[in-house]
């Protein structure tokens, strides 16, 4: 499998006695070929000491930075790769180790200079020289992601006088649409199509890199659609760092994912390992952006990204049946921007399941918001922002917030799941509205003076929770369905046009259920 490119074998001599024992081998070769010089030499060559680095500061240098197998496999099958550590110095450099991040685990196989093995022990490097390290690695697209991801990818780490450098591997496992291609993680990619529509509707999965920006085209996800998102960072021109691994639609890109009940779109992170499935932060957003207009969100799941969905300056979005969870920042965020939400369950977030910043026009009917095992509310939303972004700020900038939830639950382990800031205050009461009816909320220092002591004046009909209020089935396994004693039984009142729940369940005509559940049995 492999050819070992070179071979050097060097004698190390360290003690005086071992010098006269080959100083005696010399003179028996000199009595034989009378050369009485070859001694001289051999004696000279074999007994100097050869000097090592030990400066940590001493680098090795790569022929390159990531090892990238280029071949996306149609059958099982391997593929050889290989670089370059370069000695610059002018000196032995020792690496004391050489070894695979992911050791037993790895996809990978190693070959260091000829010995095969995934971890090299003290690799020594001539002056001005270099040796080759080679890789395989085998993929069978016939299994499953969980087997064979979509990416695979390890390290090779370098250990050098304290000194840790690293190689990136990359190879790509799975048939699939990699979009823009393979080679755009950490770039951002404009795509337009005349104002047409751009269907994702290939069967095989869809797997996007770096920043997809959409404008002048309307993307369409059909039913079924499954969208995996390489995650990572960034940088643009000038060096600053950003998430990657985004789906931006610009001001003239429209966003419609058409799923259904039994076929939901998916989008999520792509490492699909088991200990993968409840990792947030993998991947960067969803962004609408600012003034983009006509987006639609039908029977999604979305999950283990950073932020899930991002709807910014003015733009528009209608959102339904839908999951979105598993962020480390918010799930829904909307800044001063227009959100019609239904049937939809935000949970597990990192930050506020929903966040309103600089006001915007909301409406949210039949949704759920839980937010477990944190400090962090569940809804947050105010009317204003910091340009210095510090809070309380000395710029701050303010735009009307209108915010209705109707038939809902806003929950979590918190005291207070709703966090209200109002930037303007007294001085014009139409900056901040806001009403909740027939929900089931959890707040308590909220209400303080200095707070918003009238909160159930605008949350009215509406169920005050504590810490012992039957509501789901089982937060602790994210069953968010509604317990058989569940304060939100019976508590909705009926809507037009919204008879169904999440999971396409009838709701109640006269005495429906708060929250994207209906109690069915």
């Amino acid at each position: 499998m492999y050819a070992r490119l070179k071979t050097q074998k060097f004698t190390f001599v360290s003690n005086f006695q071992n010098c006269i024992f080959l100083l005696r081998k010399s003179i028996t070769i000199i009595y034989f070929f009378g050369a009485a010089f070859l001694a001289i030499i051999f004696f000279n060559t074999s007994c100097t000491k050869i000097e090592f680095i030990n400066d940590s500061g001493a680098a090795l240098s790569f022929s390159t930075d990531t090892l990238t197998f280029d071949t996306v496999f149609t059958e099982r099958g391997s593929a050889t790769r290989f670089f370059k550590v370069y000695n610059r110095h002018s000196k032995y450099i020792r690496i004391s180790r050489i070894w695979l991040e992911d050791e037993a685990a790895s996809f990978f196989r190693m070959n260091v200079d000829g010995i095969a093995g995934n971890e090299a022990i003290d690799v020594e490097i001539p002056p001005n020289d270099s040796i080759y390290i080679f890789f395989e690695v085998t993929v069978d697209p016939d299994q499953p992601v969980s087997v064979s991801p979509f990416v695979i990818d390890d390290m090779v780490n370098f250990e050098t006088n304290g000194n840790k450098q690293s190689v990136t591997l990359e190879a790509w496992g799975q048939n699939a649409n990699y979009l823009p291609n393979r080679a755009s993680a950490g770039k951002q990619n404009l795509y337009t199509c005349n104002f047409n529509e751009w269907v994702w509707d290939d069967p095989k999965p869809y797997v996007l890199y770096g920043v997809l920006v959409i404008d002048s085209c309307t993307l369409v996800m059909p039913p079924g659609t499954q969208v995996y998102i390489h995650g990572g960072f960034g940088r643009t021109d000038d060096g600053t760092p950003y998430n990657d691994g985004v789906l931006y639609m610009y001001r003239n890109g429209k966003l419609r994912i058409e799923g259904t009940e039994d076929q939901p779109v998916v989008i999520q992170g792509d490492r699909l390992e088991e200990e993968y499935s409840e990792v947030s932060g993998q991947w960067g957003r969803i962004q609408l952006g600012p003034l983009s207009q006509g987006h639609l969100i039908d029977h999604a799941e979305i999950k283990n990204g950073i932020i899930g969905i991002l709807v910014d300056s003015l733009a528009e979005l209608t959102i339904k049946n839908s999951k979105i969870f598993n962020t480390s920042s918010s799930a829904l965020a909307g800044y001063s921007a227009r959100i019609v939400a239904e049937n939809c369950l935000f949970h597990s977030s990192g930050a506020n399941n929903v966040t309103f910043i600089l006001g915007g026009n909301y409406n949210f009917s039949y949704c759920t918001l839980a937010n477990y095992g944190t400090s962090t509310e569940s809804l947050s939303a105010s009317n204003f922002t910091c340009l210095d972004g510090a809070i309380p700020c000395d710029y701050p900038v303010a735009a009307p917030l209108n915010m209705t939830f109707r038939n809902s639950i806003i929950y979590g382990s918190s005291r207070d799941v709703i966090s209200l800031q109002d930037g303007v205050g007294e001085q014009d009461p139409s900056f901040f509205r806001y009403r909740f009816l027939n929900c089931v909320v959890r707040v308590d220092e909220l209400l303080d003076e200095g707070g918003h002591p009238d909160f159930f004046d605008f949350c009215n009909p509406c169920l005050n929770g504590d810490g012992d209020s039957p509501l789901f089935v089982d937060p602790d396994l994210n069953d968010y369905h509604l317990d058989s004693l569940s304060i939100a039984i019976e508590l909705a009142k009926p809507i037009i046009n919204i008879n169904q729940d999440l999971e396409g369940n009838d709701r109640d005509l006269d005495r429906p259920d708060a929250g994207c559940y209906e109690k069915t049995n």
